[in-house]
């Protein structure tokens, strides 16, 4: 019989994207429209459900400031921030949250995948940083679906391609839940100790759906346990 498979969301459950993700919306939103968003104001629009794609919320983002920039022109800015050249823009930020031997013992008893709103370059730069060997497998991305949380696609494709079910999927908004919660997925929220306004944050997951909401990655065994 296949092992259950534990899936897994990348940005805020394996990787702080605080100095990376977020805070290339942070400066592509300020950059078109001279204001600087705060982070707390980045983690409503987040828990508003819907604004998985960070290109999409700081379109929208600057929208609701008055300034209508064009999509392809907010997506040319990000993109040539986060990645600067040879991926040594806010992309080099970010850091791999699981401690030393976590996700090996998760290998022992799961499949582990990644279903992830990040497309193919995006993950394998990151990944090919962090991680030695086939450690995750399938790994979904934007590029491999036709619709993105919080369609439950993914999470489907993961169980398709594997033939095994999903024993959770680990993701950080409510886009996550709501992508687990169509899928029949149970959902694990995760709300980094650090987050803007994790209070609502924390809510938001357990509305959304989470049997259980923890501060990081390396307390799901704990979770997994029970």
């Amino acid at each position: 019989m296949n092992r259950p498979v534990l899936a897994f969301d990348m940005d805020g459950v394996l990787v702080d994207v605080t100095a990376s993700y977020r805070a290339a919306i942070i400066e592509t939103i300020r950059h078109f429209t001279g204001v600087t968003p705060t982070p707390e104001s980045i983690q409503e629009w987040k828990n508003r459900g819907g604004y998985n794609n960070d290109w999409v919320l700081c379109h929208h983002y600057c929208r609701e400031l008055g300034f209508e920039i064009p999509y392809e022109t907010v997506v040319e800015y990000f993109n040539g921030i986060f990645f600067g050249r040879n991926n040594d823009g806010l992309i080099s930020r970010e850091w791999w949250v699981p401690r030393n031997g976590l996700l090996e013992r998760l290998a022992a008893r799961y499949r582990l995948a990644i279903f992830t709103g990040r497309n193919r370059r995006e993950l394998d730069a990151t990944l090919g940083r962090f991680v030695r060997g086939p450690l995750f497998d399938p790994t979904i991305t934007s590029d491999d679906i036709d619709n993105g949380k919080p369609a439950p696609d993914g999470l489907l494709e993961i169980r398709r391609r594997t033939g095994a079910p999903i024993a959770a999927f680990l993701g950080d908004t409510v886009d996550d839940a709501a992508s687990a919660r169509a899928a029949g997925v149970p959902f694990i929220g995760v709300a980094a100790a650090g987050a803007p306004s994790r209070e609502l944050l924390v809510e938001a997951l357990r509305e959304a759906g989470a049997v259980a909401v923890i501060e990081n990655v390396n307390e799901v065994e704990e979770v997994l346990a029970r």
